[in-house]
């Protein structure tokens, strides 16, 4: 198998939920301990939230190392760890059409501490694996997870991370990249560094300003002026996919509408106030909900982040000021990147956020409003052992983190309240954890919030003034102040873009009073809490279903519910949560698949006609009503087998791909190891993309509001471990890292990933072998084909 199996998981599930009357809202319980510092996290399905770390000196073990990689059990709290071979520090990730989980690149392979690797590259800059921590280079790698659930066998490969970059690797390095679905569920992967440090400021860039897809597409990684254009502040920029397929971009202080088939960017206003969202400066960034009463036009909400001067941003090695003295911004701004009547997209002041926030994090709650979480008042993302103005450790107030006053209370924010009255924090308990550099939060089925990390430190620190931290917090936002909560029946297993409509009953327990109030107080969404990392959650979305309903005699609500709008770059095809919502309560989330697990042009419908609704002035909620008689029965407009809101103990796929078919979608690439897989899906055929109207475009130039890319360094970017004193910024730039792989090609007809032997790695440096014994070279590969070659497998197969 790819990976060993887990030891000594909790495979009893526990209640479904907690009692809502022994929870208190606002407020913050423990959540135990995630073994590993939560810097990534994801909702796998209704059980299992899977956790991810750089590869550091954890105290909890897996193979014989610290782990780097674990599983939280929703139900108990309890955390198992997992084997993830490369090293994932500061990766992007995605989910993909059938429910799996995909992340992209990191760092290069480190010691203790952050050092270079004990088995380091011609040239000495980087590392492709070290005998005490034992991670491999991460910088190319594509990690692929099929989310499990109790019902599976967690000690088979299929529950594990498949992660060899032998077999399954992008064609350039990326730290800190940015990850975005199209509609056909194929995902681009946008810039990030080669291997990074706190800002890239090189001028020219020549660190990745490219992108590219996966699946691959034929062809080798294509320039983005818009990374040239906000080279310095730029890592994880902001993406988000417009209806029009278009995909909206902000970085620095600039923003685009870019055609990611055509590469043809359309620059939109500079964000205003000279504030920063991306990474260091790390804004709290969303898109507000997308509801039938806004036509589904999306707003993307920007909060926070730093105003610092261009300059103080420093360079790789560390900010030039004492950042942790600098506030960060309140302010916050609205755009709607392609309005409804045609109008110029333009940033429209909100209110000011409560706190200033550097590292504040949204989390869409399934009310419709927004909390934003973690973070701190003063500073950057980021750490370091000096600044241009601290020659040391013993200079740095803070140890290492680069920001102060964490920001220990959350806060909502409601979209729809007038101008004014947005933010507020009334009731809302405060945490007595510093949640700063590699903090994370999500959106659990139950509607709770999961808030978890936090190390701004090169590796494990358990004294520093702001710790690595370990202890995870669940809060309860304002809503767990209800006595009961909808309880659908009928939930579709998959939700498809237009088509026939179903049913959920809504039984009269759920609810007290009339009927006819309730009903018109009910909506359903789905929610995607995304990939979290960096105090962003990317791919997070969510998405109010058109419906109506009939009031039943007994109370009980017939809900007469849409499927998603017919245009899946509203909501981009794969896994999302199914909330009834009524009054403001939410019910347990149910999961759900969004079109049919394939990557590809997804099948399209018509909208269906909704029934009218049918109100019924006699009809009242509540325990008597529901006893003596029974709830009205519902069928499914699509005809799959519908459900309870209690979590499913089934495959996370469930019927749309064949069970744990985890690469079964992945095109040509993988076609082969999916024809070898027993559960294998059907793969899908290619599909080219529609011809997008475009107006006309304007090329990126490098303007004065990114000035910071004018900065003349000409170094190396050989600081994998942030700010090193013997980092060599005199050596010449290259990404050619003299790239893993097999001087053969190693043929993707040839192996399935998850029958063939672990990576190995042959240790070069004195002493006795460690647990890898990899015999590829890593000097025979170029960075990229010949002209005219046919690309290796090991590049992914074959590039954008």
């Amino acid at each position: 198998m790819l990976l060993s199996p887990l030891s000594l998981l909790a495979l009893c599930l526990a209640s479904a939920s907690s009692p809502v009357s022994a929870i208190t809202a606002g407020s913050l319980v423990d959540g135990g301990n995630s073994l590993i510092s939560a810097m990534m996290l994801f909702v796998g399905n209704e059980e299992k939230v899977y956790i991810l770390d750089k590869a550091e000196m954890n105290a909890a073990v897996i193979n014989g190392h610290p782990a780097w990689g674990a599983v939280w059990d929703i139900n108990s709290h309890k955390t198992t760890v997992m084997d993830v071979p490369s090293n994932v520090f500061c990766a992007s990730g995605m989910h993909l059409p059938n429910g799996s989980y995909v992340t992209f690149g990191g760092n290069n392979a480190v010691a203790p501490g952050g050092g270079l690797g004990s088995q380091v590259y011609p040239g000495g800059g980087s590392a492709s694996w070290d005998s005490t921590l034992q991670d491999f280079d991460g910088s190319r790698s594509i990690r692929i997870l099929n989310p499990c659930t109790s019902a599976d066998n967690f000690a088979s490969s299929n529950c594990q991370w498949f992660d060899d970059s032998t077999l399954l690797a992008m064609q350039k390095q990326r730290w800190y990249s940015a990850a975005e679905p199209l509609g056909d569920g194929t995902v681009v992967i946008i810039g990030g560094f080669v291997l990074g440090g706190y800002v890239n400021r090189m001028y020219p860039n020549t660190d990745p300003h490219t992108f590219e897809f996966f699946p691959a597409k034929s062809g080798t990684p294509q320039v983005m002026q818009f990374l040239i254009k906000t080279s310095g502040l730029n890592a994880y920029a902001h993406t988000f996919l417009m209806p029009s397929g278009k995909m909206f971009l902000q970085a620095n202080t600039s923003s685009m509408l870019w055609d990611a088939n055509a590469n043809v960017e359309t620059a939109l206003p500079d964000m205003p106030n000279n504030v920063v969202r991306v990474y260091p400066a790390s804004g709290a960034v969303a898109m507000l909900p997308l509801t039938p009463a806004n036509n589904y036009v999306p707003t993307i909400l920007f909060c926070g982040g730093q105003d610092m001067p261009s300059y103080s941003y420093g360079d790789y090695r560390f900010p030039y000021v004492e950042t942790w003295n600098q506030p960060a911004s309140r302010d916050c701004q609205r755009i709607t990147p392609e309005p409804a009547d045609g109008s110029a997209p333009v940033y429209v002041q909100d209110d000011n956020m409560i706190d200033g926030r550097t590292m504040g994090q949204f989390i869409i709650l399934p009310d419709g409003k927004l909390l934003v979480v973690n973070g701190g008042l003063n500073g950057t993302a980021g750490y370091a052992t000096s600044t241009l103005v601290n020659p040391d450790m013993s200079t740095m107030p803070w140890g290492m983190s680069l920001a102060s006053g964490p920001v220990l209370t959350p806060a909502i924010y409601d979209p729809n309240a007038p101008a004014g009255s947005r933010w507020s924090n009334a009731g809302l308990q405060s945490s007595t954890i510093p949640r700063l550099y590699h903090s994370s939060a999500m959106l659990l089925p139950d509607a709770s919030v999961m808030i978890a990390g936090s190390n701004p430190n090169s590796d494990v620190n358990l004294t520093a003034i702001f710790p690595t931290t370990y202890k995870i917090e669940i809060f309860y936002p304002p809503y767990f102040n209800a006595t009961n909560r909808p309880v659908p029946s009928g939930v579709p297993k998959t939700i498809s873009y237009g088509g026939s409509s179903f049913d959920i009953t809504i039984p009269s327990t759920s609810y007290t009073g009339s009927s006819n109030d309730a009903a018109d107080a009910t909506k359903v969404v789905l929610i995607r809490g995304g990939f979290t990392t960096h105090a962003m959650n990317m791919g997070q979305r969510y998405l109010q279903l058109n419906n109506t309903y009939t009031v039943n005699s007994n109370g009980a609500l017939t809900l007469h519910v849409a499927q998603a709008p017919p245009n899946p770059n509203i909501f981009q095809p794969g896994p999302a949560f199914l909330y009834v919502v009524m009054n403001g309560i939410p019910s347990n989330g149910t999961y759900v698949i969004l079109g049919n697990g394939q990557i590809g042009t997804q099948p399209t419908s018509a909208v269906s006609t909704l029934p009218d609704s049918i109100r019924l002035a006699t009809a009242t909620g509540g325990v008597q009503a529901s006893a003596t008689s029974s709830a009205t029965s519902s069928g499914n407009g699509n005809g799959t087998a519908s459900h309870s809101s209690t979590p499913s103990t089934g495959t996370i796929v469930g019927g749309v791909v064949g069970g744990i078919a985890i690469i079964g979608i992945l095109g040509a690439i993988v076609a082969v190891i999916l024809s070898r897989r027993r559960r294998a899906a059907t793969p899908p055929s290619s599909t080219a993309y529609a011809d997008m109207a475009m107006s006309t475009p304007k090329a990126g130039v490098l303007a004065s509001d990114d000035a910071s890319a004018s900065l003349p360094l000409h170094q190396t970017d050989y600081n994998h471990a942030w700010n090193s004193s013997s980092v060599d910024f005199s050596a010449p730039y290259r990404d050619e890292a003299a790239w893993r792989g097999s001087s053969a090609g190693v043929s993707m007809d040839s192996y399935d990933p998850y029958t063939r032997p672990p990576m190995t790695h042959a240790m070069s440096d004195a002493g006795p072998m460690g647990r890898h014994s990899y015999q590829q070279s890593f000097s025979s590969m170029p960075e990229t084909p010949p002209a005219g070659a046919a690309p290796p497998a090991a590049y992914g197969g074959g590039g954008i």
